[in-house]
């Protein structure tokens, strides 16, 4: 059995919420300049190459890369051979938000009430999901979730009948909808199956996965690669002033689930896509 202490991880969540936040990850970077080379629009080319200097500005300057800093997403998987000590694990992953938009000045954007609307100051409460998994380590996954992309996220229990092609249907119409709302070039997460709160998590993990990473089920890559293409063959392109590039991946998740449901979920990231993983 290994002892950590519970510091530890709010350390490491006050260390991520700042260098997420600045340092946009080196798959996204190359994204763009992939997607640069092979536009066809001049002024989408125009717009990659602002994002592109954007995410160099804000590496060098050590400053966020979008004004919406995000709500603090985390996800926190616990080898069943560790025990933690030195107080309890939620407050301490909160104090480590608290402490990291506080020291990076990023954006305060959380409400305490969905209705009232005060905002609490801090950026806290985060949303955390839990697993405990096999070792005597733990792994954090923080990513700071905009809610331009956030709010263009939709979910729908498909018939099963439906099938593969409902499915398609359901994440193309999706994304149509939201057009330039969600800072294209996008990426784009998707959960099938389970109940639909599992599938809206899988979608959420969904956009975690590094870009160019396709799903290692065949069947579920070939669906990836399809809604990639067709996706960005309706035009909406960088920032929606059309163009090739308006999803930079397409990642789907797939889970068990019951013989009279097909639930799906479509979770939207923004060209921000920003994550950071760290093991204890």
């Amino acid at each position: 059995m290994r002892e950590i202490n519970v510091k530890e991880i709010q350390d490491a969540i006050k260390d991520m919420c700042i260098s997420s936040n600045y340092n946009l990850g080196d798959d996204v970077v190359k994204a763009f300049e992939y997607s640069r080379e092979k536009e066809e629009s001049p002024i989408a080319k125009e717009i990659l190459d602002n994002l592109i200097k954007n995410s160099e500005i804000a590496r060098e300057k050590s400053v966020p890369m979008c004004q919406d800093t995000g709500m603090a997403v985390i996800f926190i998987d616990i080898g069943q051979d560790v025990r933690l000590i030195g107080g309890d694990l939620k407050d301490a992953i909160n104090e480590g938000v608290r402490q990291g938009y506080k020291e990076g000045f990023l954006r305060k954007s959380v409400v305490s009430d969905p209705l009232i609307r005060k905002n609490t100051g801090d950026n806290t409460p985060a949303i955390i999901y839990m697993d405990i998994v096999p070792g005597n380590k733990i792994k954090i996954t923080f990513a700071p979730k905009g809610f331009g992309s956030e709010n263009m996220s939709k979910t729908k229990m498909l018939k099963p009948s439906d099938g593969i092609n409902g499915v398609e249907e359901f994440v193309v119409e999706t994304v149509s909808a939201a057009g330039p709302n969600p800072c294209p070039p996008i990426v784009v997460g998707v959960g099938v199956g389970g109940t639909l709160d599992k599938a809206c998590q899988m979608a959420k993990m969904a956009l975690l996965r590094p870009i160019g990473e396709n799903n290692k089920v065949e069947y579920i890559k070939e669906l990836e690669e399809r809604l990639l293409e067709k996706i960005n063959n309706i035009g909406i392109g960088p920032q929606g002033l059309g163009g090739r590039t308006t999803a930079l991946a397409v990642n789907v998740e797939a889970f068990a689930t019951h013989i009279a449901g097909l639930p799906v979920a479509v979770n939207i990231n923004c060209h921000a896509s920003r994550h950071e993983e760290r093991i204890i």
